[in-house]
């Protein structure tokens, strides 16, 4: 019965995916941002899906149910916080930019070398994304229906794609009301069956006002602030958030929208943490033999509970990853190929290539989630080398005119060398062992995790002042970039490029 009713609700996903595709008509601006046409609505559900996925959901439990409170909550709450500092700082001049994707940002304000860098780190960062979203879906047929887990791995990766490929961006939000739809009824139904059932247990010390998990570091503290941070400010340059933000018919509309995202966002993913801690305090379960969530649902909830919230939290990661699918292949398309629109032909090449390119990224995704089968932990090491590479040249850059290229080069190199040495010497990741990377050694143990982030994030934002201090933003540059706007301009068809923007924030020289 499970099986069967998440199996319908991933039907009428697809149905309304394939049925909006004709919105698409052919073109790459209706595909890649919807047109620039989202209302409130539909880009609040869009980024409350992208948020709301496998690793805020299967991952939290899990990490909950081990470390405590912070250790799992902090994914979701991480990603709450992100969207009010999107919606505060961020949403309203990115959208007024009238962009088609982050890596535009980065050509426009730093050039072609900064946009061609920071799109592969993006583009590593998310197909890692991918493949923890993915990894859920093959728990989930694993343990419900038997089935090997690669091959539901296999399975869930063709069927996000079958939509995404067909309908882009108009898809993914539309599908985003069903999967939102379902998520917050189920969390609602989980938090008042398990209420009624059990009462709200909290073992001792793993609760969310038990300071310690934030204060001492025997307790991992360094790790839940690393995560805290990581999502909180890493997943301000996530493409997948970004694409919505650019898809909203006005910038107050994106602003709102990253509002109403963020309350969802913090009510589920605390609501999800908190069952964990119940299910650890008064049922003895642990994640050791399968996630706890799917124990949970599978052994002691009422079927119906059952099917509903495993279909939101199979409904949820499919957004994500159709979200992540996008914004990354049009990325590798658009800013690192150099394929642009074209209106007025009958074959748009950026429309067409997008699509051919999700085939080998989706399965790229699916290896990964093979090689790592971890949820949360791939969720957070995403967005820790956005956080390390490429925050500090977008949230500074954005407001500040003197950084240049060479600052935000510099940044992205030294954060990346930092983060992905800690990755190679470090024995765990996040609290778990790290099968990624890892070259036994002696030089670092395990009290460097969670440490291993901050060090890297603040060299880079370090490095990137300094360097914007001795050596700001040439002439040269300045002028590369009003080329580029005007590209932008006559890419998108604009007669008159709008001047009432805050793209004059980052062209004007200090």
């Amino acid at each position: 019965m499970i099986i069967l009713g998440v199996a319908i609700t991933v039907i009428a996903v697809i149905v309304v995916g394939i049925a909006v595709a004709r919105k698409v008509d052919g073109d790459s601006d209706n595909y890649l941002v919807a047109g620039r046409t989202l209302g409130l609505p539909l880009v609040a559900v869009s980024l409350t899906a992208a948020a709301v996925d496998a690793n805020g959901t299967v991952g939290n439990t899990d990490l909950t149910s081990q470390f405590g409170f912070w250790a799992g909550g902090s994914l979701a709450i991480g990603l709450a916080f992100c969207l009010l500092f999107a919606g505060l700082f961020i949403a309203k001049p990115m959208n007024r930019m009238r962009l088609y994707s982050l890596g535009d940002f980065y050509r426009v304000r730093y050039g072609r070398a900064t946009e061609l860098t920071s799109s592969a780190i993006i583009t590593i960062a998310f197909t890692v994304l991918l493949a923890g979203n993915l990894v859920a879906c093959g728990y989930l047929l694993e343990y419900f229906a038997h089935i090997p887990y690669v091959i539901g791995l296999s399975v869930a990766a063709i069927l996000v794609l079958a939509y995404t490929i067909a309908g882009g961006l108009f898809s993914d939000a539309y599908t985003s009301i069903i999967q939102v739809a379902i998520t917050l009824v189920a969390t609602v139904s989980m938090l008042v069956w398990v209420a009624v059932s059990y009462g709200i247990v909290i073992p001792q010390g793993m609760g969310p006002f038990d300071t310690g998990q934030l204060t001492d570091p025997a307790q991992g503290a360094p790790i839940n602030w690393a995560t805290l941070i990581a999502l909180g400010i890493g997943d301000l340059v996530a493409i997948d958030f970004m694409q919505r933000i650019l898809a909203a018919k006005s910038p107050e509309t994106a602003r709102k929208a990253c509002f109403v995202g963020a309350g969802m966002v913090f009510f589920v993913g605390t609501v999800f943490a908190l069952v964990s801690l119940t299910a650890v305090g008064a049922l003895g379960l642990s994640s050791e033999k399968a996630p706890i969530l799917y124990q949970l649902l599978g052994e002691y909830a009422p079927p119906l509970l059952a099917v509903l919230v495993l279909s939101g939290v199979v409904a949820a990661s499919f957004s994500t990853a159709s979200g992540a699918i996008l914004a990354t292949s049009g990325m590798i398309v658009r800013n690192m190929f150099q394929v642009r629109r074209q209106a007025e032909s009958p074959n748009d090449p950026l429309l067409r290539w997008t699509r051919l390119v999700m085939i080998p990224l989706t399965l790229i995704g699916v290896l990964l989630a093979a090689r790592v089968s971890e949820t949360g932990i791939l969720l957070t090491l995403a967005f820790d080398l956005m956080l390390a590479c490429l925050a500090p040249a977008m949230l500074i850059g954005l407001y500040w005119k003197r950084p240049g290229v060479v600052a935000a080069l510099a940044s992205a190199g030294v954060g990346l060398v930092l983060r992905l040495m800690f990755l190679v010497l470090i024995p765990t990741l996040y609290g778990v062992e790290n099968t990624l990377l890892y070259i036994p050694n002696n030089i670092m143990g395990t009290e460097m995790d969670g440490w291993a982030s901050l060090i890297s994030a603040a060299a880079s934002i370090l490095t990137f002042v300094i360097i914007a201090l001795v050596r700001p933003r040439t002439e040269a540059e300045l002028a590369t970039s009003e080329r580029e706007l005007e590209k932008l301009a006559l890419e998108r068809g604009d007669s008159d490029r709008d001047t009432d923007t805050d793209t004059d924030t980052v062209l004007v020289p200090a």
